[in-house]
């Protein structure tokens, strides 16, 4: 947190005094501190024009299972096969399972890709890391989150930040690692706009668009005079190049607390409540609906947690007793809940225009044993597990890779998570050579040398 003050006393109407200070720690919540896009896009290392690609993001924290859900063995044991029937979908290439009926409607415009893999150890936080940046956490390097990387590269294209996670961002997941779901290196100027909202409830608002406490009871029609007020308290140091860093990242944080094309992406009241209903009434159907609409208004990557964590509620990760769930509570809430939400909005994606602008992609850090453990749940597996693509270019109804008679290790086009991430950054218009300011100034390319997309998702 840092503040701005004067060498003079002046006080405010409200006994604020420009002495006291007007708070800037507010402007890290929202991925707005030092140094300032106006600068990178001075220097030419940012290009707002580059792209008109977005992406949604939907990880798919605690991992579904593969067996149940995307690549059934119907003719394995019944130990390995589950308790779920394979059923026909409109593709031709591949079936999936009974307990998603509306995934299966739509799957000429999704793809899978069912030979995923990690050979880092089997929990929560690895995955998280890897998918979400192309590499695990080693020796202190943090590497940022694909959607603040392409918020360095590319800016905003309105007044919305450029990188936002719904609902919340990853909490506990049995491990004390980086979540991969921060800006790393690039440092928090380019951390995400987090929500830290539930967008289901009736009271519904979005905390950081609120005034900070210094300012919540200034009227709407003073906070221009406020912004003069700053302009005044900064005089002392604009000469200087802080100074101006500072003043640029206030006038961001200022123009989304003020904007009214901020707060009306927010509000889901604008939404028919046919539409509401269509992507479900609850928290991951509205965050998929608030990803459609803020999408649509000039976010580029919108990551929607379908989970906030392991403990303490019903998830993927099916280990089959508490605090964990067992198969039939995915069977009877959490893939209803999924199988809702998402097909809903690849539909109003198609619908409205925007699917081929709009790559959805559905990712897990890892996949569940191929045998029913003794409490009639799956356990961790990263040794194989299936993921998916929609829109961005991508084809749909097809299926790359393919795993063993288990489902236990990919036996054809193995794919690895920086590969899952160069994927997301080329449909987004990044060059994979494209490096990024590491640690100590080191040049980072945003994937490791020699890393290709997944070029058969591609026309």
């Amino acid at each position: 947190m840092f503040t701005f003050t004067d060498k003079a006393a002046v006080t405010t109407c409200d006994g604020v005094s420009r002495r006291d200070f007007i708070t800037a720690g507010a402007l890290s919540a929202i991925g707005l501190t030092l140094p300032s896009f106006a600068k990178l896009k001075a220097e030419g290392k940012v290009d707002p024009k580059k792209s008109n690609k977005a992406c949604i993001m939907i990880f798919n924290l605690g991992a579904p299972s593969q067996q149940d859900l995307w690549d059934m063995k119907p003719d394995a044991p019944s130990e390995i096969r589950g308790p779920f029937k394979p059923i026909r979908t409109k593709s031709n290439a591949f079936e999936i399972s009974e307990i998603l009926p509306l995934h299966a409607k739509i799957a000429d415009k999704f793809s899978l890709v069912r030979s995923c893999y990690h050979t880092a150890a089997a929990v929560h936080d690895t995955g998280h890391q890897m998918m979400q940046t192309g590499r695990l956490f080693t020796g202190g390097v943090n590497t940022p989150h694909v959607g603040s990387a392409l918020e360095f590269l590319q800016g905003r294209r309105s007044d919305l930040p450029a990188h936002i996670i719904l609902p919340e961002s990853m909490g506990p997941t049995g491990g004390n690692m980086p979540h991969g779901q921060d800006a790393g290196f690039l440092g928090k100027a380019y951390d995400p706009f987090v929500l830290n909202a539930n967008p289901s409830e009736k009271d519904f608002k979005v905390p950081d668009l609120l005034p900070p406490n210094e300012i919540s009871e200034v009227r709407m029609e003073r906070r221009r005079e406020m912004r003069e007020l700053v302009d005044s308290s900064v005089r002392n140091f604009e000469y200087s190049e802080q100074a101006k860093l500072m003043d640029s990242n206030f006038e961001s944080a200022y123009r989304i607390m003020t904007s009214t094309q901020a707060r009306e992406a927010f509000d889901l009241t604008k939404e028919p409540l046919k539409v509401r209903e269509r992507y479900g009434l609850n928290r991951f159907g509205q965050s998929c609906l608030l990803a459609r609409r803020l999408v649509e208004r000039g976010v580029r990557f919108v990551t929607v947690n379908t989970f906030i964590t392991v403990f303490g509620e019903i998830t993927w990760d099916i280990h089959g007793s508490k605090p964990f769930t067992s198969i039939e509570g995915m069977r009877d809430i959490v893939a209803p809940m999924y199988d809702q939400g998402y097909s809903a909005l690849i539909e109003d994606l198609f619908q409205r225009g925007m699917l081929d602008d709009t790559m959805v992609t559905c990712l897990a850090e890892f996949g569940r044993t191929p045998k029913i453990n003794p409490a009639g749940g799956r356990d961790h597996w990263p040794n194989c597990w299936t993921v998916n693509f929609a829109g961005g270019g991508v084809k749909g109804g097809e299926v790359i890779g393919k795993s063993d008679d288990i489902g236990g290790y990919p036996t054809e086009r193995p794919v690895a998570p920086k590969e899952i991430v160069a994927t997301i950054y080329q449909a987004l218009g990044v060059d994979l050579h494209t490096e990024l300011p590491g640690p100590q100034g080191r040049p980072y390319p945003v994937v490791d040398f020699g890393t290709q997309a997944i070029k058969e998702l591609f026309a």
